[in-house]
């Protein structure tokens, strides 16, 4: 017989699951749920189940967010009944795979357990409970909000970032609100839940670490073992990966035995843009007397490391792959929907999509979110994006008194035991700004000496990595230093996050850091206007509207958009200029910041621009909005995170044409170099040619000629930088407040093609970042390019997917710099 059977309690499984509020503040037009079950879904969360029942709105629309705080502040529990029947197996357990967040569990009135942390699993032992027919399982879930108040009463208050002190427990912070997210306090059974009746002995977890040996593949593969009590035969754990099958003999009673597999030859697994990702399957069999089980997964063969040993300019941090540096082009990550039970492996897909497409090669999942789904790491494995993981701290101190260590050591070991299989995992990360907090923002006074969390990430947290993972790199911040002497957020040594941009200044101090790396970085603007206008029904629409204020929750977000804009474009006089004018600069000064990187390499090393998705429609620093709307910024990004990128940048003896090979091969092209006019016609003014040789992962400085990098007149010219290969870079000698565009500089025509559109844009004179927002005449239109600049007497099309096509197009679908300024 199997070693395991399973009765899944989830609603796919056919579960009739129900969810009641049963304490806390319920509004009195909601006082019927504390008598009246309403339908649940498990997987799932008490906000989807009341929507989904039409019982609340949609908490992401207008200001429904406040009206429906009551939710995060009310106990919920949960009920099912089951039948089981006696399946000769010597033990039952409940496995609970995720429960959002303090909960007690009862089955047939008794109290199985208490938990207090979503981000791990429990399995219950149920042997004695279980009856034959009808079996009753509750799950009461305590109000997360009102339970956060209470342990910062009880335990001290910890400083944090935000209103709630969500660092009280072990729930992902940023349910509780963020400066990108709603403040949505979910409860309920978030993962799959189920009954598993084994014999014998069973499969507990399964570690598969992938390495190389010179050519050879080694697999060491750490199984462990549970044991029913009583059960005297030895077991015999067999792994076999590509093509080789290894076995070993394990006594009755072991807890864990490691099995080491060699190929003779294996192909290796590469980042993106570095190589191939071959996947090797990986199965596990378990074999004691009549009792059977399995497990099968999948492992790439690679090495990776991370240097951060001093040099000459203070500190690099340099991560290879196989021995070779990789120049990061990437990305944070965030929970991809404020309810997380609503995403799968399509959801992941599409957004993972969007990362490839603009060319990235690293994730970074951030620590105020959740250790994300198999499907995400998975994807990352098959299309090549590193993942660098943050284990779940961010922007607040942390006791490390009990219980709250217990549990996050459960945690860790549940994690890094889970995840460390993945050929993309390039870096464990202990925690997002905290060193820097008790370093920088104000701690140490209230904290009166208590602990804040420095024994997780020097002590704790590199343990658990060096004993379960020792292949992957451990961090202990980001951003950090590697030195304890040393103020983490030095651009000098290790990773930097640059946020005085955005919050103080002009995104011009960009050019004032050298930063060695760039783990976080980003600047906001809202999300697509049929994004924006379909949880946004202010009127007039304004950004000061109530509801627009809503989905702004950065603080004093808007005025720093407009502080923002600087003297790079004139403040917006109708609120479709607001959107545009925000949209155009988040891109402009992201692409700033990341042009300028690059141009460091190799002292610069990488970039994690912050962040590419949003968990809801919100204005953000995100580059792809809530409904999956590409912004500006993405665009900007696809063209600045290019394999190959020209960018023309100033330097002490004038500006210099910088070019970034991030290629194998050597980028070999002629480069012409003009001055051009501005004006209808776009006359050359000064024109020069040279050519670029670049060897493979490499860059090189060209001084821009005199001829061409002296204007006659700063305000009606500009410097267009064009490669033979069609690579592109301009300069401008002004900002667009004092640069004299044509308004009328271009024509455009519309043609119907068989999936949507083209929109095609001839330039007369300069036209500067021209863009396409199809979304205005239909939501689901989207377009494939954006940003574009045209010189005088050159075309480009759009081309639209969905909607039907128009007959013209203008402001406010087809946009430029020019009209803002003009």
């Amino acid at each position: 017989m199997t070693s395991l059977t399973v009765v899944p309690l989830t609603s796919a499984g056919g579960a009739a699951w129900t969810v009641r509020a049963v304490d806390g503040p319920v509004p009195d037009r909601h006082s019927a749920l504390r008598t009246t079950p309403v339908t649940a879904t498990v997987p799932g969360e008490v906000h989807t189940d009341l929507l989904a029942a039409g019982v609340i709105p949609d908490p992401f629309d207008g200001a429904n967010e406040g009206t429906l705080a009551w939710i995060g502040r009310t106990s919920w529990s949960y009920r099912i009944e089951f039948d089981w029947d006696a399946d000769g197996h010597a033990v039952q357990e409940l496995v609970a795979e995720g429960l959002d967040t303090v909960a007690t569990v009862t089955l047939n009135g008794t109290v199985v357990a208490r938990t207090s942390n979503q981000h791990r699993s429990y399995r219950f032992d149920v042997t004695a409970l279980l009856v034959a027919e009808s079996n009753e399982l509750v799950i009461e879930f305590a109000g997360p909000v009102e339970t956060a108040n209470r342990l910062a009463e009880q335990l001290g208050v910890w400083p944090h970032t935000n209103l709630h002190p969500y660092n009280a427990l072990r729930k992902m912070a940023s349910n509780f609100g963020w400066d990108w997210g709603p403040d949505v306090a979910t409860a309920g059974i978030w993962r799959p839940i189920r009954i598993e009746s084994w014999t014998g002995v069973r499969i507990d977890t399964v570690r598969p670490l992938a390495g190389l040996d010179g050519d050879r593949g080694v697999l060491d593969t750490r199984v462990t073992l549970a044991w029913a009590d009583g059960f005297t035969a030895d077991a015999t754990v067999a792994v076999e990966v590509g093509g080789t099958s290894t076995e070993t003999t394990v006594p009755a009673g072991t807890a864990e035995v490691g099995v080491t597999s060699t190929l003779d030859a294996v192909d290796r697994w590469w980042p993106r843009g570095y190589g191939d990702q071959p996947l090797y399957d990986v199965s596990v069999s378990l074999r004691a007397g009549e009792q059977t089980g399995d497990w099968t997964g999948r492992v790439g063969f690679r090495t990776i490391t991370v240097d951060v040993a001093p040099d000459e300019h203070g500190g690099p941090f340099v991560l290879s792959v196989n021995g070779k540096p990789v120049y990061v082009r990437g990305a944070n990550w965030i929970p991809d929907d404020a309810f997380v039970t609503r995403l799968n492996r399509e959801t992941y897909q599409r957004s993972i999509a969007d990362a490839v497409d603009a060319g990235m090669n690293l994730l970074r999942v951030w620590g105020g979110g959740i250790y994300e789904t198999d499907d995400f790491y998975d994807i990352c494995d098959e299309v090549g994006l590193l993942v660098w993981q943050d284990f779940l701290f961010a922007c607040a101190a942390y006791s490390e008194d009990e219980p709250l260590r217990s549990e996050v050591e459960a945690e860790a070991r549940q994690a890094v035991t889970r995840l460390a299989r993945h050929a993309s995992l390039a870096v464990w990360n202990g925690n997002n700004e905290n060193i820097w907090g008790y370093v920088e923002w104000g701690w140490r006074q209230p904290l009166a000496g208590r602990t804040w969390g420095e024994g997780y990430y020097f002590d704790l947290l590199p343990k658990i990595v060096a004993e379960l993972d020792p292949r992957t790199p451990y961090s202990p911040g980001s951003p950090y230093s590697y030195d304890h002497f040393i103020h983490p957020n030095d651009e000098r040594h290790g990773t930097m996050h640059i946020w005085d941009v955005w919050n103080q200044v002009d995104y011009s101090t960009y050019r004032k850091y050298q930063p060695r790396f760039v783990s976080e970085f980003g600047f906001q603007g809202p999300p697509a206007w049929s994004t924006l206008t379909s949880v946004v029904h202010d009127e007039p629409l304004d950004p000061y509207g109530e509801q627009m204020l809503v989905h702004q929750k950065a603080n004093e977000g808007n005025l720093k958009l407009e502080r923002g804009l600087g003297n790079h474009l004139p403040r917006w006089k109708t609120i479709d200029d607001w959107h545009w004018t925000t949209q155009l600069n988040q891109a402009r000064a992201v692409a700033y910041g990341i042009e300028h990187f690059r141009s460091l390499f190799p002292l610069n090393t990488g970039a994690v621009v912050w962040q590419l998705n949003d968990n809801w429609p919100v204005i953000s620093w995100a580059a792809v909005d809530g409904h999956g709307i590409r912004k500006p910024l993405w665009f900007a990004l696809r063209r600045v995170y290019a394999d190959r990128l020209l960018t023309v940048q100033p330097r002490e003896d004038g500006p210099v044409v910088a070019a970034h090979n991030d290629t194998e091969e050597t980028w070999s092209t002629e480069v012409t170099v003009a001055r051009r006019s501005t004006a209808a016609g776009g006359e050359v003014l000064a024109q020069e040619t040279f050519s670029l040789e670049v060897g493979p992962r490499s860059a090189v400085l060209n001084s821009l000629p005199a001829s061409v990098a002296t204007p006659g007149d700063p305000t009606t010219e500009y410097v267009e930088v064009r490669a033979a290969d069609g690579s592109t870079a301009y300069w401008y000698f002004v900002e667009d407040t004092a640069l004299q565009l044509v308004g009328d500089a271009f024509t455009s025509s519309v043609t119907a093609t068989g999936d949507g559109y083209d929109v095609t844009v001839t330039a007369t004179a300069l036209v500067k970042d021209l863009a396409l927002f199809p979304d205005r005449l239909d939501a689901a239109a989207r377009v494939d390019s954006c940003l574009i600049t045209l010189s005088a007497g050159e075309a480009h099309t759009f081309h639209v997917t969905g909607g039907a096509a128009p007959d013209t197009v203008g402001v406010p679908v087809l946009r430029s710099a020019n009209d803002l300024v003009a």
